[in-house]
């Protein structure tokens, strides 16, 4: 039986204890998440993303099989967790750079050579970080969440986690996207290649994006659909106003994304990240 046979057989089974065939066979999946043999959702050659419900699966099974064990580093870092989920090891030969300071990566989460990590941030189980991308201070790269090639996530970013449910597609940024400070994405949206979110910008399946550029609003076409912004959007955070009479005779307004411009030279220069960095 393949691997993806083998963990659909595990997840599909009701069970609550797990042999050491087992655990072996998560094991091996979790290897295969961590070497970016096995992803959460991958792009196909039209352009779209799809999400891999058994892999999603596994690393439920993963939570479902561990036991809660100490973890803790020479008796100083005091870590308690599942011990189907211990931290990734990372060495010198993985080529990506660790800076000092507290930063965490969860084994079953693939981080590309090139990758530079700012204390103290984190990437959780199920991620994928392609070569050259920049994780900043505090940022956060959830569950499943998938980070194109030569990505900044700038200092406090958070890419939300979407685990469940199987089949919802995670948050997805392309290469060379900017995400500024303070960024929030969430909800399985896609930000499409050379994309800008300015600091501050939240970005939900729920909130509508307005296109002054274009004259157009993007929302999530359905409930199990994903917001999407445009390739080369700068997007900073705006405001509409708010309906009613409440909201008119106390000039409320609400909080909304506005892609402002598209990339072009300027915005090149003023967002390049200087390689020497990398």
């Amino acid at each position: 039986m393949s691997l993806r046979e083998r963990i659909e057989a595990l997840a599909a089974a009701t069970r609550s204890s797990y042999g050491d065939g087992e655990r072996t066979t998560f094991a091996e999946f979790r290897a295969a998440l961590s070497s970016g043999a096995v992803r959460a959702a991958e792009r196909g050659k039209d352009g779209a993303w799809r999400a891999n419900a058994w892999v999603k699966q596994g690393i439920l099974l993963g939570f479902r099989m561990g036991a809660l064990t100490d973890l803790s580093v020479d008796g100083t870092f005091r870590f308690f967790d599942k011990d189907t989920f211990p931290v990734r090891g990372t060495t010198v030969a993985d080529r990506v750079r660790i800076v000092p300071g507290g930063s965490t990566i969860r084994d079953g989460a693939y981080v590309a050579p090139g990758v530079v990590c700012m204390p103290p941030m984190y990437v959780n189980v199920g991620a994928y970080v392609d070569e050259g991308t920049l994780i900043d201070s505090h940022a956060l790269v959830g569950s499943c969440a998938q980070i194109g090639r030569r990505v900044h996530l700038s200092a406090a970013a958070q890419i939300g986690g979407v685990l469940e449910p199987v089949g919802a597609l995670p948050v997805i940024i392309e290469d060379d996207v900017l995400v500024g400070g303070n960024c929030g994405v969430y909800e399985g949206t896609i930000v499409r290649e050379r994309a800008v979110l300015a600091p501050g910008t939240i970005l939900t399946g729920s909130t509508p994006v307005y296109d002054l550029a274009r004259e157009r609003v993007y929302r999530r076409p359905s409930a199990g659909g994903v917001l999407e912004i445009p390739a080369g959007a700068v997007v900073v955070p705006g405001a509409r106003a708010a309906k009613g009479t409440l909201a008119n005779a106390e000039g409320l307004s609400l909080y909304a994304p506005v892609i402002v411009k598209y990339r072009d030279e300027r915005t090149d220069a003023a967002t390049l990240l200087e390689e020497a960095l990398r």
